[in-house]
């Protein structure tokens, strides 16, 4: 009951449930205080109210955030409050008393200041919004931009402006109770006192020094940059703010080219989702902007979605547009007839250009090239089970999706059976389980269903711990995990001071620390080799948050059972046996044909009685039938493994790069000579031999 009240109210736990119950419950009970009138009830009410709306406020509660929308904005709740306070004067016979017309008048004039106190807040943040936000490049030696405000200033700044009538609300109750106006003169004293010092501490900071140059400095400053550093490829990326990992799983690709690189955004709030990286980024939310920045050295822009927005950029002619997406999977996504646009498509494998010509949705076959997919360079290639470890086989099923499809997740139908024949295996297996961060968030049967097999996994971790059979090295434990804890230490250390101030400041301040920066990929690799060495290798886990990573549990892992998702396709690089659940009961042959990415694997059926055959081939690699079938399925859907990936990227850049040089260069030479037939000539040369023969054959005649 409590999870379906948490679920309608669609707040995040029972504890910002129940403070916004006791949230709406304050406020009647504060207008029965008033009317008994009761001056400790009226305390009492007004204190858990004043509580619960700060937690609510603190967790960003979604519920707290639509009262506005219903006329119970934050500003009203406070009003009534203070509204049910004069109430409660009156009632208390107070109305001819000094304190009674005190009150009135440091509420009136405590509201007079919320305008000027919120229009300061606001012209500050605006004239602190930058034209262009950027990280990694060099604006503090070009152009100034100050300090931003001190965080406690505008941090909220509506509800610690709001917060500050305390003292008025504390001061005339207490004065109240004691008879004694003197007490709630100061209390009013002091809440008019701190509102106007908070107007006055944000007077500053919109005049004078203290605030950024005006949007033509910052763009000059901006292309004085580019013209500097002479960027010649570029990842484009326009979204939401649930799409930041489209751009993210391609930051560390970048990284690596051959050539100068350089991310731009489109949207503030991907900025602020990007993860670490040395790469120059630009954000520049407004097109016209964009379409006024020197990228005149640019030949290669790259495009990792399909929005409106790259119509910004697909406009400018001297550069080479390539779709490269943010994925390579069967979904109609893959296969987007907007991809008519770029110049080229690229694909990880045989089978993304396979999929364009079944598609028939206008993209040429000769503008398709396979570049594989280098963000899966991390996942090491299996060569067996070792003869003194027992096999691990990893369970990463993907969530519910957004309907009821039983398709969508294997965890519904055959979560338990899979897991309960892992467990029971014999020979044993370990099992880890890696659930996808969404599962059980829109489902109440996925997340009972998720629940159970936490129990099950839980339990026979329990047993086996218990198990003579079972011995660990203690020693070998305590060091890896005195090793975590001193690698977290240390990246907590490198944490430190990364957040800037606002955008202004943090575009300022934004350039990388190299040195950091790779200490502190370092660091996050020894505590993934930490961790698993601070567990006993036959020990069952549940791995849930951001690390350990996806790939690192491929790692460690001979075998894997999913669902279709991404997780299935990447897997298939390790060249390891894999399973698919086929929880839709479509039948071997037809799922095998609506999912090519299943073509090498195990299909289970929601008994998961087909699990030995997965087993089988883990522990003896020379008796499975299919491995062949991975490497040629491998192969096909990312490419040979020989030249790498990034290999063929870098030269699938430098190859269109010489294509955009090649005709810029024909371009130039055709408006130094001039003239249409000239064009022509350049552009197709046969066409003009063959036109000049007709001409003269013309003449003769």
């Amino acid at each position: 009951m409590i999870s379906t009240a948490i679920r309608v109210a669609r707040v995040g736990s029972a504890a910002e449930l129940a403070a916004a119950v006791l949230m709406m419950l304050g406020f009647p009970c504060l207008m029965l205080a008033a009317l008994v009138p009761s001056i400790p009830a009226f305390a009492a009410a007004a204190a858990v109210t004043y509580l619960a709306d700060h937690y609510l406020h603190r967790k960003g509660s979604y519920l707290v955030n639509r009262l506005s929308k219903v006329r119970a904005g934050l500003s009203i709740r406070f009003l009534i409050r203070q509204l049910l306070l004069i109430l409660l004067l009156a009632r208390l016979s107070l109305a001819d008393n000094l304190i009674y017309y005190g009150a009135i008048a440091c509420f009136i004039a405590f509201y007079g200041l919320q305008a000027p106190h919120g229009a300061l807040a606001t012209l500050i943040r605006n004239r602190r919004r930058m034209p262009v936000a950027t990280r990694n490049v060099d604006l503090a030696s070009r152009v100034r931009i100050p300090d931003a405000p001190p965080r406690v200033l505008l941090h909220r700044a509506a509800e610690k402006m709001l917060h500050l009538d305390l003292a008025a609300v504390v001061g005339i109750l207490v004065g109240a109770q004691l008879d004694s106006a003197a007490i709630g003169y100061t209390g009013i004293g002091v809440t008019v006192f701190l509102g106007i010092l908070y107007v006055a501490a944000l007077v500053p900071y919109v005049r004078g020094r203290k605030i950024p140059p005006k949007a033509d400095k910052v763009l000059a400053a901006v292309d004085d940059w580019l013209r500097e550093y002479r960027p010649e490829t570029v990842l484009y990326f326009s979204g939401s703010k649930d799409s930041a990992y489209q751009v993210n799983m391609w930051l560390e690709t970048m990284e690596q080219l051959d050539t100068r690189p350089l991310v731009i955004l489109r949207e503030r709030v991907i900025l602020q989702n990007l993860a670490p990286t040395t790469v120059p980024v630009v954000c520049v939310p407004g097109g016209v902007h964009l379409m006024n920045l020197d990228l005149s050295t640019v030949r290669v822009a790259l495009y990792a979605a399909n929005v409106g927005k790259n119509i910004h950029l697909l406009r400018v002619p001297t550069m080479k547009h390539v779709f490269i997406g943010h994925g390579d999977s069967d979904k109609l996504a893959s296969v987007n007839p907007f991809s008519k646009v770029y110049d080229e498509v690229w694909t990880a494998g045989r089978a993304g250009r396979d999929r364009y010509a079944i598609a028939d949705v206008g993209v040429r076959d000769d503008d398709i090239v396979e570049v594989g997919r280098p963000q899966l360079a991390p996942i090491e290639t299996w060569r067996g089970v070792p003869g003194d470890r027992m096999p691990t086989v990893l369970y990463a099923p993907t969530w519910e999706g957004w309907d009821d499809n039983p398709g969508n997740t294997s965890i519904l139908l055959a979560g338990e059976a899979i897991v309960t024949k892992l467990v029971r295996a014999d020979p044993a297996v370990r099992v880890l389980y890696k659930p996808h961060p969404f599962t059980g968030t829109r489902s109440p049967r996925a997340k009972a269903a998720h629940q159970r097999i936490v129990a099950l996994l839980e339990k026979a971790a329990a047993e086996r711990a218990a198990d003579a059979r079972f011995t660990a090295d203690t020693a070998e434990q305590t060091r890896a995990r005195a090793e975590l804890a001193r690698i977290e230490a240390r990246l907590a250390e490198l944490a430190v001071g990364t957040d800037k101030g606002d955008e202004a400041e943090a575009t300022r301040d934004g350039l990388v620390d190299v040195a950091r920066h790779e200490e502190t990929a370092r660091l996050r690799e020894e505590w993934n080799a930490a961790y698993w060495r601070s567990i006993p290798e036959w020990e069952h886990r549940v791995i849930t948050g951001a690390q350990p990573r996806l790939y690192d549990c491929f790692n460690v892992s001979d075998a894997m059972v999913s669902d279709i998702s991404s997780v299935v396709s990447d897997f298939i690089a390790s060249g390891k046996p894999y399973a698919v659940t086929d929880s839709a009961e479509l039948g071997a042959e037809e799922f095998k044909r609506q999912n090519t990415a299943v073509r090498a694997a195990v299909i289970l059926s929601n008994s998961a009685a087909e699990l030995d055959g997965l087993l089988d081939a883990v522990r003896d690699p020379a008796a499975d039938p299919l491995a062949e079938d991975r490497g040629e399925l491998k192969r096909y859907l990312l490419g040979p493994d020989e030249p790498t990936s990034i290999d063929q990227f870098n030269t699938a850049v430098a190859q269109l790069a010489l294509k955009a040089e090649t005709r810029n260069l024909g371009q130039q030479s055709r408006i130094t000579v001039g003239g249409p037939d000239v064009e022509l000539a350049d552009a197709v040369p046969g066409q003009r031999a063959s036109a000049a023969g007709e001409a003269d054959g013309m003449t003769a005649g």
